[in-house]
């Protein structure tokens, strides 16, 4: 009985001997599997990355040229609208300057009151008093207005300035404000630009350049930073004067700024 155990032990053994040998190539095996497998898919989140990094970088040119498309399209924008006030001032203008004004006489009003400009003070009480000669006032604007249609603002906001002060009560002091605010605007002087349309919106509600000029205010305030203070303005230009130009544009304007905000 003895003997057979052992015999049956001898047998065993090297199948035991064999089994555990297998076992352990199956677990070396399995852990070839598992880091080939880990390393593939590190392999695969570094090709992730890769690739989300490419297509982030892509959108960031895709976003680069689409903020140049768009500042193309606002210095585009400010070109237009200078033409149309420089068209509006033709319309406007009419065949004024054509017949000549008495000699003498534009040349006497628009220096006094450029010079008073210049200096910082109102016209002189005299001034104010004595009566207004309509050839004259009507010469100081047409100069003012000659110059803003040719180009040459510095020299239009100090005639338009001084044309206000001169004949403060005269009926274009509401159109001699809205071409002082263009002139400044123009040439990006926004601040004093805002100032002017101000003036205008505040004391000539009726005048037929108020839409205009609180439009003007909008985009000055856009200019200034002043983004809430420019949208609120501008959906008052819609609610005032809806089914106008001004409306029209202010409603364009206001979309492109939700537009960029949610940009």
């Amino acid at each position: 009985m003895a003997g057979a155990l052992a015999s049956a032990m001898l047998f065993a053994f090297p199948v035991l001997a064999q089994d555990a040998r297998l076992s352990l190539a199956d677990r070396v095996s399995r852990l070839e599997q598992q880091t080939q497998s880990r390393d593939q898919n590190g392999t695969g989140l570094v090709n992730q990355i890769q690739q989300l990094s490419s297509q982030i970088r892509q959108m960031q040119g895709q976003i680069e040229e689409l903020q140049h498309q768009l500042q193309v399209l606002e210095d585009k924008n400010k070109a237009q609208y200078g033409d149309l006030d420089a068209r509006l001032a033709r319309l406007e203008g009419g065949g004024a300057g054509n017949s000549p004004a008495p000699s003498g006489t534009p040349a006497t009003a628009t220096a006094t009151a450029t010079s008073a400009s210049a200096s910082g003070a109102p016209a002189s009480a005299s001034s104010s008093a004595a009566p207004v000669d309509p050839a004259a006032a009507q010469a100081a604007y047409d100069t003012a207005f000659q110059s803003i249609r040719g180009g040459n603002y510095a020299a239009a906001s100090r005639q338009f300035r001084a044309f206000i002060q001169q004949y403060p009560n005269h009926a274009l002091v509401p159109n001699a404000w809205y071409w002082l605010g263009q002139s400044y605007f123009v040439t990006t002087n926004y601040g004093v630009a805002l100032d002017a349309f101000k003036q205008l919106v505040s004391q000539f509600p009726q005048s037929d350049k108020t839409p205009d000029a609180l439009l003007k205010v909008g985009y000055c305030q856009i200019e200034l930073k002043q983004v809430d203070a420019a949208k609120a303005t501008l959906k008052q230009v819609v609610a005032k004067y809806p089914g106008s130009d001004s409306a029209s544009l202010a409603q364009e304007r206001l979309q492109r700024l939700q537009i960029q905000a949610g940009g």
